[in-house]
């Protein structure tokens, strides 16, 4: 066994390529191999729930304070875990939503363009 560090897209297809994926494969795996956490803060608690449904139901996480179920503070940090495949699939979610969710999609489509530019 082998830990295989990918901090960016071409890192992850030299991996692939390197096992024999083809670059069209390479193409469509890379983003479900760039996982992220990436921190956003003093978001509405309201918006952290819709959030952390809307990244469990992509197979990803958001992490909020225990103050967010029961809206027992106004707002609340939120440690996004996901890759960059699945935030891809719940920024269009996110933009329907109230509450400063069209904002966070907004950054989070800008931060995976960053991410991805140059692949």
């Amino acid at each position: 066994m082998q830990i295989v560090q990918i901090n960016n897209a071409n890192d992850a297809a030299k991996a692939m390529q390197a096992i024999g994926v083809t670059s069209r494969g390479a193409e469509i795996m890379v983003e479900k191999a760039l996982f992220q956490a990436i921190r956003l803060e003093g978001v509405d608690t309201r918006a952290a729930n819709i959030l952390k449904q809307t990244m469990l139901s992509q197979g990803a996480e958001a992490a909020v304070s225990a103050a967010t179920i029961n809206l027992a503070a106004p707002y609340t940090d939120v440690l996004v875990l996901a890759t960059v495949a699945q935030l891809r699939r719940a920024i269009p979610r996110l933009k329907e939503q109230p509450w400063g969710l069209k904002a966070v999609a907004g950054d989070l489509e800008e931060y995976i363009d960053g991410v991805m530019a140059g692949f």
